[in-house]
């Protein structure tokens, strides 16, 4: 994660000092630095449009506003929603319906609606019930093209709470009721099976994770096929880890890339059928890196042996570490400090033990400091709530020294507005 730094030690953030960002926006505040995320963007479009036959899709649920759908429907990215808001933030940034793909494990009948209309490009089908009203809706004419989520039974070592393939997941149908799927999809005349998706987990840091559910898959892919579905996509799905002290990527993309496709033509031609498509969906590998926390302390003290800073955000405006122990690597951003590190337990402002992370920040750290956290582009505003009725915190853009805001402020008439006077 590059740290650039003015000559008096104050921190800059897409070439922004932190006190003017801080000043213009208040804090908390969430920047995202443009040309890294456009960085992160090619990181995968780029091999993936040298390979051939490999889409992309980014994980809205990672992070999503109007802004940053705009910004991605200018690049060769798809863009998987999993909620009816998602999508109609897509719609309003004018992002191609055909590009999108709705997901979702207990999808509203509203969000079918929207599949059955031609709002999105593709529909992920989790399980039977919803695949039945999705036949029901279908409209002959303009058959709604699906996927088969596939629970491949590949278990991802990474974290429970992110882990969504194995026995232990929610998600998709089993290898048991697969071919049942598979042939209610063929023989429903408004539905249009052309694949099959399978999604492990987040955070994965192993290539043979991506490898065994290549392998599983393909057979149902290769079933389907033969029971007469017009197959043409494999879906691996996203979870590709990063590195959470300095936001790198824990797997060589291009390499990844290279090898699951030559591994997928193999596989094909043992089988004797075409090469499908192959689509991924990064969510937190493009975005997290990008994103940069800014606080401000509130106080300094101690409790017994142990020194606790304050800051002005809290576990509303990024809930990871207390959900499943997220680390965010912590920096004095306003000043220089040549004192000696301590070790602090730097908390928030809402009334629970919300410890953020415990980390070596100098000695001299004091209220009214700047305190940047990095690699928090992912799933931290994109799962802020109003805990303590505290307002969530603006989203900036900032590249090359200029800045604007993306997503503005909260307050506390916003929180209020939905309260009814009874």
């Amino acid at each position: 994660m590059p740290t650039n730094r003015l000559p008096s030690g104050e921190r800059t953030l897409g070439g922004v000092p932190v006190a003017e960002l801080a000043q213009t926006y208040k804090t908390p505040l969430l920047v995202i630095d443009v040309n890294m995320l456009d960085a992160n963007v090619a990181r995968f479009t780029e091999p993936a449009a040298q390979l051939g036959g490999i889409d992309v899709a980014y994980a809205g649920k990672a992070l999503l506003f109007t802004a940053l759908a705009r910004r991605f429907a200018r690049t060769p990215l798809k863009l998987d929603v999993c909620s009816l808001g998602e999508l109609v933030t897509a719609e309003r940034a004018e992002f191609p319906a055909e590009r999108i793909v709705l997901h979702g494990c207990a999808k509203v009948p509203e969000a079918l609606a929207a599949a059955a209309t031609g709002r999105v490009g593709r529909i992920v089908v989790d399980h039977s019930d919803e695949l039945q009203a999705l036949a029901e809706q279908a409209n002959h004419a303009r058959p709604i093209s699906i996927l088969l989520r596939v629970n491949s039974g590949i278990s991802a070592h990474t974290h429970e709470y992110v882990r969504t393939g194995g026995e232990d997941s929610k998600f998709g149908f089993c290898l048991s009721e697969i071919d049942k799927a598979i042939e209610t999809s063929v023989a429903a005349p408004g539905l249009r099976l052309v694949g099959v998706h399978s999604h492990i987990g987040s955070q994965i840091l192993e290539l043979s994770s991506f490898v065994a559910n290549l392998n599983a898959t393909v057979d149902v892919y290769a079933r389907a096929l033969a029971l007469g579905a017009p197959m043409g996509e494999l879906n691996l799905g996203g979870g590709f880890g990063i590195d959470e002290t300095f936001g790198d990527p824990g797997l060589d993309i291009s390499a990844m890339l290279a090898e699951l496709s030559a591994l997928l033509e193999r596989e094909c031609a043992m089988r004797s059928i075409p090469k499908p498509r192959i689509g991924l969906e990064p969510g937190r590998s493009v975005i997290a890196s990008a994103g940069t926390s800014l606080y401000r302390v509130a106080t300094v003290k101690r409790q017994g042996s142990r020194r606790f800073a304050i800051v002005d955000g809290s576990m509303a405006d990024n809930p990871r570490p207390a959900l499943y122990g997220a680390f965010h690597p912590p920096s004095l951003a306003s000043r220089r400090s040549d004192a000696p590190l301590v070790e602090t337990t730097i908390c928030g402002r809402s009334c629970e033990n919300d410890r953020l992370v415990v980390a070596p920040m100098p000695e001299d750290l004091r209220a009214g400091d700047l305190v940047t956290f990095g690699i928090t582009g992912a799933y931290t505003f994109s799962m802020a709530s109003n805990y303590n009725r505290f307002p969530r915190p603006a989203v900036v853009f900032a590249g090359d020294g200029r800045h604007h805001a993306v997503v503005r402020r909260e307050n506390v008439d916003d929180i209020l507005g939905r309260d009814l006077d009874v």
